[in-house]
């Protein structure tokens, strides 16, 4: 039996949407061997090519698409659910020129809207998506770029929304916000690429099919994370594009690519970009 390793988060859409592939809960002829980073680190992971498989954010694909295509299956794209710029003060939209900002990556989509949307915040500070609150409330950052489920524990910690940059992507372009990607490398060979789309299109269903089997293996890497919050979060990320972009999300997706190129902040993409099927 053939053996890849597919790189994912540990956060909760991740795990309820493999679940069922690494444990072998669906028949598959290839073995996926589980590869659990922060999307921050895949993405530079897949700068090296290090994985055949992997998960990144939809705006590093971008500079890597001469080595990977973006699978029809797994990915996290939707409404309400894009990145919110948050401040333990009351500041507003126009207020935040000169301020410091502390980011979950350079390489995210999170970073990306911000460019696109705020290119007067410059200062900028990298961390770990799950110490951007921190570095707000402690003062050592003005405002912040939260991603995952920091949306639901925001404001219980008395912080503050300057901006939803998702809301902002959906107004102006009337799009699903495309947020991370499942990438095989170009090149495997076709009917493998397709076969490992199938097998992850059969997770994800299994998994909206079977919820009470993913519990485990979500609170196996969520642990400080309460059930409901777990929940609420696959419940943002996890919807019918994860099991097939379709015609929608994939005219979303070269539409943040478009933008990005326009605003000088990515590369053009090598074409296809999305594996046949």
């Amino acid at each position: 039996m053939k053996t890849i390793k597919i790189g994912f988060s540990p956060c909760p859409n991740d795990t309820f949407i493999f679940d069922a592939l690494v444990h072998q809960r669906i028949f598959s002829p290839v073995h996926f061997l589980p590869e659990l980073r922060d999307v921050e680190q895949l993405n530079r992971m897949a700068m090296q090519s290090t994985l055949e498989v992997t998960k990144m954010s939809f705006a590093s694909y971008a500079w890597v698409s001469d080595q990977y295509q973006i699978l029809n299956s797994g990915s996290a794209l939707g409404r309400n659910c894009g990145p919110l710029l948050i401040s333990k003060n009351n500041v507003q939209p126009d207020q935040t020129t000169g301020l410091r900002v502390a980011i979950p990556g350079r390489n995210t989509t999170a970073n990306l809207l911000l460019s696109i949307f705020f290119p007067e915040l410059k200062n900028k500070m990298e961390m770990l998506f799950s110490e951007v609150e921190e570095a707000v409330l402690s003062g050592q950052a003005d405002l912040g770029l939260i991603i995952h489920e920091n949306r639901f524990t925001y404001e219980q910690k008395g912080l503050l929304k300057v901006a939803d940059l998702g809301e902002y992507w959906e107004a102006r372009f009337q799009h699903p916000i495309p947020l991370g990607c499942i990438a095989v490398l170009r090149r495997l060979p076709e009917d493998q690429k397709l076969e490992i789309d199938g097998k992850i299109r059969e997770s994800v269903r299994w998994a909206f099919e079977h919820p009470e089997d993913s519990l485990n293996y979500i609170q196996q890497h969520a642990r400080e994370m309460s059930r409901e919050v777990q929940q609420s979060h696959i419940g943002l990320y996890v919807n019918q594009f994860s099991i097939d972009l379709g015609k929608e999300g994939r005219e979303a997706v070269r539409l943040l690519f478009e933008k990005g190129h326009e605003s000088g902040l990515l590369p053009l993409v090598h074409e296809p970009i999305f594996i046949n099927g």
